[in-house]
């Protein structure tokens, strides 16, 4: 939502909108700049102002994965923080090294897909969903992270899928390849990829089927913890070569 300020400034205008902060950087003695994930403009930069400060009224808004309704005052292509209204802050992610750094893993990545003045709602909401998740199962984050990556992927138009080989059409079994410029699984005998393990398959099945219930004949709801990090691997390679990201966050995660 946004409006025109009421001080009568015509070339200063207030947007008021829910908001994921992504990054933020120490600026000058006690500001800050952060990047925030919108679902009606996408990426946008801003200042805040004073937050370093101990005591500061906005503190709690630029501090990681703070998810709440900011106002941004809008001047000459600028913008900075005035108001922010807490929706969640996730405090728990920083109780645990491993949910922490897959809930940067989750910035990251909207970070790197979501673009400025684009609305960016559908991953807004994939991401605060992820994060709320992660935190409720922080001793196991891997399957929330798996499921936010294949839809992140999927949301930022590259194909994911888990079915039967596309190139001979045979169910798959045994060894699999995964093809990093379809995105999609394919046989022993065709063998087009890289080589990818049943548990891995199983993994990126299950994290399609918790996306999208209808995943034909309801298979794949469930798989091993080993196939979810290997899964968080060869997702980090897809998205590397359809992007040439290095993902920091998410190599650090998988090295854990």
């Amino acid at each position: 939502m946004t409006g025109f300020r009421a001080s009568g400034d015509l070339s200063v205008m207030d947007l008021k909108m829910d908001a994921l902060l992504l990054r933020a950087v120490d600026y000058g003695e006690n500001d800050r700049m952060v990047t925030l994930l919108t679902a009606e403009r996408g990426k946008i930069g801003a200042a805040m102002k004073g937050v370093r400060k101990a005591g500061a009224k906005l503190r709690f808004a630029s501090q990681p994965f703070c998810f709440a309704e900011y106002v941004l005052a809008e001047k000459g292509g600028r913008n900075t923080v005035t108001q922010a209204s807490l929706h969640d802050g996730f405090y728990d992610l920083r109780t645990n090294v491993g949910a922490y750094y897959a809930a940067a893993c989750v910035t990251e990545v909207c970070d790197l897909f979501a673009m400025e003045n684009m609305a960016a709602g559908p991953l807004l909401v994939c991401a605060v969903t992820a994060l709320g998740e992660i935190e409720q199962n922080l001793a196991a984050p891997d399957p929330a992270l798996v499921k936010f990556l294949a839809e992140a992927v999927m949301l930022a138009g590259y194909p994911l899928s888990a079915g039967d080989c596309p190139v001979c059409g045979k169910k798959l079994s045994g060894r699999r390849y995964f093809d990093l410029q379809t995105g999609a699984f394919n046989c022993s005998d065709c063998a087009v990829g890289v080589p990818a393990s049943p548990s891995t398959y199983d993994a990126i099945r299950s994290a399609l089927y918790s996306i999208d219930k209808t995943f034909p004949d309801g298979e794949g709801a469930h798989a091993e913890a080993d196939g979810y990090r290997r899964a968080l691997r060869l997702l980090r390679a897809y998205i590397a070569y359809q992007t040439d990201a290095a993902l920091p966050a998410l190599s650090q995660y998988v090295a854990l």
